[in-house]
């Protein structure tokens, strides 16, 4: 028997297959950032030359892994570190967004490069995006004039589609907006978008993907008013978006107002204090000046009257209604004069009937502002009369 130890099998020589995770090589951007500012510094200011040079350096580069570093650079010149400050590192490039001219023409021919290299290489769409998103999120990092430079080109970017109008969600940053910087920007952005588009297309997009009713989300929570936005846009002169967000808010209250009444009904509750007509009038923002207050208050309740018609028509008392109406208006005496106005505008919506009118008129009115909302419906009272003597006699005429 050998008592000597037999020799354990060797593996020398052998070779193994190695997993393909393995593999992967270590993230490691510097080389195709070395390529790709030096490919920039070549083609210098001629947009036409970076342009053609991202498209032929598409099929050599990794495109597809390095899209971040490739467009922190052509944006910023270089890599950019969390806040928006560029790394620490050598290789960068002076062509790049942030050092070309401040001017609309300028960023026009940015977008064109931008637009060129997504649609040659359709995967970087999602990663363009993303750094869109991220560089707005970076603006308290980077100087007013490249801020100003950023906002022009995503305006234009947005009017052409090559990102969507989700991106804003990142203006909606704490930080960004109590320092006032979101709004600052929006302002430039919006008027850049404007200028390639209308208001109706930059609407379309904003509806598209939920934004258009969170612009005030702009401002700090206790400037978040539609007299604060109207007045801070309209005063940076884009009044077609302070009317479009001012439309906004009116659609969304009206559509609240809709639901909170159509859970009344459903429980069965009575609207006898006419909790509706409250609800239409606080839906709004009331203009301070007294005669446009009138104007505002006839747009308001033309959208609201077939809502009303159909509460009267359902059991509410046209008497009550027309009661409350002037309780309101002597309650909020910018609508004083609007009585009469909004009386002959619910009657002409067949709200209120013509005996409804005349009854309150006689003897149903209460003494809230009495002489002068009797003296404001006075004419209109004598035509109603008048038209239904004549009426009455036609029939007589008839039999």
């Amino acid at each position: 028997m050998n008592n000597q130890k037999q020799q354990k099998p060797t593996l020398t020589g052998q070779r193994f297959k190695t997993r393909k995770r393995d593999e992967k090589e270590r993230f490691d951007p510097s080389q195709f950032q070395e390529s790709i500012v030096q490919g920039l510094n070549q083609t210098g200011t001629d947009l036409e030359a970076v342009a053609k040079f991202l498209d032929a350096s598409g099929a050599k580069l990794d495109y597809r892994r390095y899209a971040e570093t490739l467009f922190d650079i052509l944006v910023a010149g270089g890599m950019l570190a969390p806040g928006g400050t560029l790394s620490d590192d050598l290789t960068r490039t002076e062509y790049c967004l942030f050092t070309a001219s401040e001017d609309l023409e300028t960023m026009q021919a940015y977008a064109q490069v931008f637009n060129k290299l997504i649609r040659r290489y359709k995967y970087l769409e999602k990663g363009f995006e993303e750094e869109i998103k991220k560089l707005l999120l970076f603006l308290k990092g980077f100087t007013e004039s490249e801020r100003n430079k950023l906002a022009m080109l995503t305006g234009i970017l947005l009017a052409n589609g090559n990102i969507s109008a989700s991106i804003l969600s990142s203006l909606f940053n704490e930080n960004l907006v109590k320092e006032g910087v979101s709004a600052a920007f929006a302002v430039k952005l919006f008027k850049s978008w404007i200028n390639e588009k209308d208001i109706n297309s930059v609407a379309a997009s904003l509806r598209k993907v939920g934004m258009d009713n969170r612009l005030m989300e702009l401002f700090p929570a206790n400037k978040r008013s539609c007299e604060h936005f109207s007045k801070y846009f309209t005063d940076a002169g884009l009044k077609e978006l302070s009317d479009f967000a001012r439309n906004q808010q009116s659609i969304g209250a009206r559509k609240e107002l809709q639901k909170e009444l159509q859970e009344q009904m459903s429980r069965g509750e009575t609207l006898k204090d006419v909790s509706l007509l409250c609800l239409v009038m606080s839906s709004v923002e009331w203009n301070k000046k007294e005669e446009l207050v009138t104007e505002q208050a006839i747009k308001l309740l033309k959208q609201y009257s077939p809502l009303l018609k159909a509460f009267t028509s359902q059991g509410l008392s046209e008497l009550t209604l027309l009661l409350k109406i002037q309780e309101y208006c002597y309650d909020n005496i910018h609508f004083m004069k609007a009585f009469q106005k909004i009386v002959v505008l619910l009657y002409k919506a067949d709200v209120l009937s013509e005996e409804v009118i005349l009854k309150w008129y006689t003897e149903g009115h209460v003494a809230k502002g009495k002489s002068v909302f009797l003296e404001q419906m006075k004419k209109f009272v004598e035509w109603l009369k008048n038209a239904e003597e004549e009426s009455e006699s036609e029939e007589e005429e008839a039999d």
